[in-house]
């Protein structure tokens, strides 16, 4: 079996991923591995920016609670507190490298407002393309001294005595190959395409997570799933999302008629935060009081220079932006729940790290903030390489790995399982939607309880992958018993203060490789 060894491997291609090696790039040699080009990843995507306390009259006690407002309080305090602190620090390095947020005429940053926020404190960068500018200015930055192995999934992490050394993968050619390291890093982001519709890439299928949990890792928070207000659908198809600074910048929710949507819901109204504004679209559609929901951007000048990417998507759709309207939706967009990791990114696996949206770190309780995403991926990228760097060096041992041997049994196409977990473990939750989630997954002879060692096609480790996830949202769902952020359940309506600070865990004992 071909064979790679390097000091770190790192799983994904994302701005955790490649600010993570950014960090570690001048001390450890390091081969960052992604399934597909190194583009496919949400960060890539990303229209929102980085919030960061940046205003004179602003600072990062205001930017905590409105996290925590958002999370529903089941946050964790001291990592949510450390991110806001950290905000204006993680922004400022990064503009001490090199990249370049929007301006006005005077030099000034520009701060725009999103939802769940307070206060203007959203740094962009041209305009909604803040995550492409910004993954490919940290691309720029490592691509000289960082190995990256394009089209090669990984599709098992290995475990000697306790501790992750190494990663089995199917390279470019479908054959398995090995990579030995003193440490692999997780950064594969969420699991958006579990469902349909949704804002993730098409390679954002939860593997890190089903990687993590048939290694042994604990996996926390999965039942809080986000699901964005504004998905840009026409003709049933999602092209793709429409920022919140859509909104922060005066567009409003309304109907086919024009009757405003979010009036006199909320406080922030159509500024409050994701879960709350997408339940209430969704019950909107549910209970046929409105046949289809629209942003009325009429009010927005100079709509296309301001948000290039949503104009591109419009034009892809066949929407006409001079008219005033876009056709919006909500869909899946983020998953608050994922690896569990200290403020270090260490897994419970020993030589196990994550980062970024496959992480669970607690920063965003039960509902993300708008613009928390790219500030976790940096700010966590940080802490992970700091303690990576102040690890003793572990030898990694030589012995022969073979690929798993049992082949996978047969499982639903994508599209089956996207239709299964937005129908019954989507935005409305009840124990009869999910039992009949969970009698589904088991249906196809999966024993998610124990860890197997499969191999199949990169297609069937990747659907098995999505079937695992699909589990561990659903059980913790069922598990669940309130409705909280991002969990929704119609059986549960209320908030029940003895759920706001217990974690639903997840973990398998995993089989080590001979």
């Amino acid at each position: 079996m071909k064979t790679f060894q390097s000091d770190i491997v790192i799983i994904g291609s994302g701005l955790a991923a490649l600010y993570t090696a950014a960090k570690l790039m001048k001390e450890k040699r390091v081969i960052v591995l992604t399934k597909r080009e190194w583009q496919a990843s949400n960060s890539f995507l990303a229209q929102g920016g980085i919030a960061a306390a940046y205003a004179p009259d602003d600072d990062w006690h205001r930017q905590l609670e409105d996290a925590l407002r958002a999370g529903r309080y089941h946050n964790d305090v001291d990592e949510t507190a450390y991110l806001a602190r950290e905000s204006k620090v993680q922004v400022d390095e990064l503009i001490r490298l090199g990249m370049k947020f929007d301006r006005d005429r005077n030099g000034t940053i520009l701060l725009a407002r999103e939802g769940g926020h307070s206060a203007a404190r959203v740094l962009h960068a041209h305009g909604d393309a803040t995550g492409r500018e910004l993954t490919t200015f940290v691309k720029r930055y490592v691509e000289q001294q960082v190995v990256i192995h394009e089209q090669t999934q990984v599709v098992e992490l290995m475990v000697r005595n306790g501790r992750c050394v190494g990663a089995l993968a199917k390279d470019p050619s479908g054959e398995t190959v090995l990579y030995r390291a003193q440490n692999i890093v997780l950064a594969t982001g969420g699991c958006g395409q579990l469902y349909a519709p949704t804002s993730a890439d098409p390679a954002v299928t939860g593997d890190g997570l089903a990687l993590a949990y048939r290694a042994g890792a604990t996996l926390k928070d999965m039942e809080f799933v986000q699901f964005h207000p504004t998905l840009l659908i026409e003709n049933n198809h999602a092209y793709g999302l429409v920022s919140e600074a859509v909104r922060g910048e005066g567009a409003k929710l309304i109907d086919q008629d024009g009757n405003r949507l979010l009036a006199g819901k909320h406080p922030l109204e159509d500024l409050a935060p994701r879960d709350v504004v997408s339940r209430i679209l969704f019950k909107a559609q549910k209970t046929g009081q409105v046949k289809k929901v629209y942003l009325d951007i009429s009010m927005i000048d100079h709509f296309s220079d301001h948000f290039p990417t949503i104009t591109g998507l419009c034009r892809e759709a066949g929407v006409d932006i001079a008219k005033g309207r876009i056709p919006v939706a909500p869909g899946a967009h983020f998953l608050m729940g994922g690896i569990e990791t200290d403020h270090e990114g260490r897994t419970t696996l020993p030589g196990l790290y994550a980062v970024g949206e496959c992480a669970c770190t607690g920063v965003h309780g039960a509902n993300r903030i708008a613009s928390h995403s790219l500030l976790e991926a940096i700010t966590y990228a940080g802490t992970a390489a700091s303690s990576i760097m102040n690890e003793t060096a572990v030898p990694v041992e030589d012995s022969a790995v073979e690929p798993g041997i049992k082949p996978v049994p047969a499982l639903p196409a994508k599209k089956e399982i996207q239709k299964m977990m937005f129908a019954h473990v989507g935005i409305w939750r009840t124990k009869q939607s999910l039992t009949t989630a969970l009698d589904w997954c088991r249906s196809w002879k999966i024993d998610f309880n124990r860890s197997e060692r499969l191999d199949g096609t990169k297609d069937e480790l990747e659907r098995l992958n999505m079937l695992t996830v699909a589990w561990l949202i659903a059980t913790s769902a069922l598990e669940r018993t309130e409705s909280r952020g991002g969990h929704t359940r119609i059986d549960y309506p209320e908030e029940i203060e003895a759920w706001r600070t217990k974690n639903i865990l997840r973990e398998v004992t995993p089989v080590e490789q001979n």
